[in-house]
């Protein structure tokens, strides 16, 4: 049954991904990222209803005013950051926790190769930390939000086509695997 399970999360990226455009943009990118006062203000009143919001905005506006001088750091700057350690060590211990999901049993491998799956499942979920992180501040979440459903969707369908297929032919097992590595960054792309 593991075309259903896995028709189900497709079906559910589905769903956000038609209701997303209904979605404003974050209220701090947009006054953060982006300098859009209005754009803010507006996102503010769409997503919390009428009110006063200057409060918020104030508040955002003094971190705007903070971090204006503060340099953004690329990925090894932040590794080398002894500050940043701490969330690091608890990034790296969930994403070594999800090597207990079961995605390298859904490929119907050889036993013996299934724990260098569970190896390109974490190298995978680093990836795309790595990349999202380096990108988001350049395309904005909303962008790797539809991207990465976008990339989900169209991988869930060639991996349900591998999964009914590898039975007739053997090599779509492996592909299989690309594809599960694939989603894996997709998914940590986007959503």
């Amino acid at each position: 049954m593991w075309n259903v399970l896995m028709s189900f999360s497709g079906l559910v990226a589905l769903i956000q991904l038609l209701f997303l455009p209904f979605f404003p943009e974050s209220p701090p990118y947009l006054l953060l990222q982006k300098g859009d006062k209005a754009g803010c203000l507006k996102a503010m009143k769409q997503l919390w209803g009428e009110g006063n919001y200057h409060t918020e905005f104030d508040d955002m506006m003094k971190e705007k005013a903070v971090t204006k001088g503060t340099k953004i750091m690329n990925v090894l700057e932040v590794l080398k950051e002894p500050s940043v350690h701490p969330q690091l060590s608890t990034m790296l211990l969930l994403l070594l926790s999800l090597q207990l999901c079961g995605l390298s049993a859904t490929a119907n491998l050889q036993e013996s190769i299934i724990p260098y799956v569970s190896l390109g499942v974490a190298i995978s979920e680093l990836i795309s930390i790595i990349f999202c992180s380096s990108i988001i501040d350049r395309f904005g979440r909303r962008i790797l939000l539809w991207g990465g459903y976008v990339l989900m969707a169209l991988i869930l369908v060639l991996l349900e086509t591998s999964l009914l297929l590898s039975d007739q032919f053997l090599w779509l097992r492996y592909c299989s695997v690309i594809l599960i590595f694939l989603f894996i960054i997709a998914y940590g792309i986007g959503p």
